[in-house]
C-alpha cells in the first residue's frame, strides 16, 4: 500500500464492488417495501433520534458511503495478487452477510425480533457485513484509505448501537433481552439458551 494511491478510472476498479454492496442491500429491501416500512414504525427518525445517533448516521450514511461510491470509480483493484485473492474473499463474507440481512429483514415475522440467520452469529450483522466488504475492498485495492474508512464505520456504530438497542428492547422486551443474552454484539457463537 502507498501513501498516496494511483487514481486510474477503469473497468476494473473498486466501484464494481461498491455497487454490488449497495445493490445487496436496496435490492431485497425494495422488494419487500411495505414490511419494510411496517419494521420502521415507531423508531425514531431524524429530530426524534438521540444526538450521538444522527452523527453516526451522518458519518456513515452521509460521508463514508457516498465517499466510498466516488473514491472507487478511481481506484484500481490490484487483480493477479494475493491481497486482491485475502480481501475479495473478506469482501464477500461481508456481501454475503449483508445480502442476508436484507432479506431476513424484509421477510422476519413483525411481531418479533429478527434472531434467525445471521441473527444468530450477531446481533447487528448489517454494520458488521458493511466493515468486512469496506475492509476487503480496501485489502483488494491495496487502500489504506477503505481500511480506514472500514475502521470509522464500525467505530462509528459502537456508538451507535446503544439507542438501537434501547429502542428494540422496548418494542421486543422480554424477547429481545433473552436474544441479547445469547447473542454477541458483533460477531460469535450464540451461546445456549
Amino acid at each position: 500500500m502507498s501513501l498516496v494511491p494511483a487514481f486510474e478510472i477503469g473497468f476494473w476498479n473498486a466501484w464494481i464492488l461498491c455497487i454490488l454492496l449497495y445493490a445487496a442491500v436496496f435490492v431485497p429491501l425494495s422488494m419487500n417495501s411495505e414490511i419494510v416500512e411496517k419494521r420502521m414504525e415507531g423508531e425514531p427518525k431524524g429530530s426524534d433520534q438521540k444526538k450521538s445517533t444522527r452523527i453516526v448516521h451522518a458519518i456513515t450514511h452521509v460521508i463514508i458511503m457516498p465517499f466510498t461510491l466516488i473514491y472507487s470509480i478511481f481506484l484500481p483493484l490490484q487483480l493477479g495478487t494475493w491481497w486482491f485473492y485475502a480481501g475479495l474473499l473478506i469482501y464477500l463474507f461481508g456481501l454475503f452477510m449483508v445480502l442476508m440481512v436484507s432479506i431476513s429483514f424484509s421477510s422476519a415475522p413483525l411481531d418479533e425480533p429478527m434472531s434467525k440467520g445471521v441473527y444468530r452469529i450477531s446481533r447487528h450483522p448489517q454494520y458488521f457485513g458493511y466493515f468486512l466488504a469496506y475492509a476487503g475492498i480496501g485489502i483488494a485495492c491495496a487502500s489504506w484509505v477503505f481500511l480506514l474508512c472500514a475502521l470509522v464505520w464500525i467505530g462509528s456504530w459502537q456508538f451507535g448501537i446503544e439507542e438501537e438497542e434501547r429502542v428494540l428492547l422496548e418494542k421486543y422486551g422480554d424477547a429481545y433481552r433473552k436474544y441479547m443474552n445469547r447473542t454477541p454484539r458483533w460477531i460469535g457463537i450464540a451461546k445456549k439458551s
